[in-house]
C-alpha cells in the first residue's frame, strides 16, 4: 500500500462519484468529496461511517470560480497538496440542435468543461511541486462517438478529452499524470427512471448486452489514480461494454 495520498472528488454525493468515492477509501485514500447539495453529502458520509471508513466532504459550487479555487487551495495548503484530482461533476440539459438554448449550452459546458479546467489549474501547481499527480477526468462515448440530442453534452466530453491530453503533455516531466476514462450506458439513478423500451434499445447497441456498472466505472478510476498506473497518461478509457469500439 502507497502512502496516503490526499484525493478530491467533485461530484461525489451520487451515482459514480458516490462509488468513487468508496473504491478510493478502499484504496487506502484520504478522500473530500464535493457536491453542491448538502443533504446527499450527509447521506454519503453516513454510508461511508456505516462502511468502516471516514470521508470529508465540503458543499461547494464548482461553477463559482472563486469559491471553488479557493477550497481547492485550502485543501492543498492543510495537506501538502492535492495528489488526485476526479473532476466526476456533470449536467445534462439535452435537446435537439435547433430547438438548444444558450442557456442549455452554457450550463453543461460551464459544469462540465469549465469546472474541470478549474480544477487542473488549482492543483497542478501543488502536483508540479511535489513531483506526483493523478488527474483523471469523466468523459463520456457521447464525447468519443457524439449522440443526437446532446450537442452540448459531447461537445463538454469531446473537450474534456482534448483538455485532458494537453494537460497530460504539459505535466507529464513532473510525474504527473492526466487520462479520461469514458463511460457508456451506466445503470444509475438517472438511467433507472427512463422508460424500459429506451434501455432495451440502449442495451442493442452494446456488445455485452447489458448496462455498466457504477463500480465499473469506480475501479477504472481507483487504477488510473494508483501508482500502478505511472506510466499511463493523455489515454482515454473506454468502459462501456464495447459499445464506442
Amino acid at each position: 500500500m502507497s502512502e496516503e495520498r490526499l484525493a478530491v472528488v467533485t461530484g461525489a454525493a451520487r451515482g459514480i462519484g458516490r462509488a468513487i468515492v468508496f473504491e478510493l477509501l478502499k484504496q487506502g485514500r484520504h478522500v473530500v468529496g464535493l457536491d453542491m447539495n448538502a443533504d446527499p453529502l450527509g447521506e454519503l458520509e453516513n454510508a461511508v461511517k456505516d462502511a468502516g471508513f471516514t470521508v470529508d466532504t465540503q458543499c461547494v459550487d464548482i461553477t463559482d470560480t472563486k469559491a471553488y479555487t479557493e477550497t481547492l487551495e485550502s485543501l492543498a495548503c492543510e495537506h501538502g497538496g492535492v495528489d488526485i484530482l476526479v473532476n466526476n461533476a456533470g449536467i445534462t440539459r439535452d435537446n435537439l440542435l435547433i430547438r438548444m438554448s444558450d442557456e442549455e449550452f452554457d450550463a453543461v459546458l460551464n459544469v462540465n468543461l469549465r469546472a474541470a479546467f478549474v480544477g487542473m489549474r488549482v492543483v497542478a501547481r501543488s502536483m508540479m511541486r511535489n513531483k506526483f499527480g493523478r488527474i483523471v477526468n469523466i468523459s463520456s462515448v457521447s464525447g468519443v462517438m457524439g449522440n443526437a440530442g446532446q450537442t452540448n453534452y459531447s461537445a463538454s466530453k469531446a473537450g474534456l478529452i482534448g483538455m485532458t491530453k494537453t494537460v497530460a503533455r504539459e505535466l507529464a516531466k513532473k510525474n504527473v499524470t492526466a487520462n479520461c476514462i469514458a463511460p457508456g450506458f451506466i445503470d444509475t439513478e438517472m438511467s433507472r427512471k427512463l422508460p424500459q423500451p429506451v434501455i432495451d434499445a440502449a442495451k442493442q447497441l452494446i456488445p455485452m448486452r447489458r448496462l455498466g456498472s457504477v463500480e465499473d466505472i469506480a475501479k477504472a478510476v481507483a487504477f488510473l489514480a494508483g501508482d500502478e498506473a505511472g506510466y499511463i497518461t493523455g489515454q482515454v478509457l473506454c468502459v462501456d461494454g464495447g459499445m464506442a469500439m
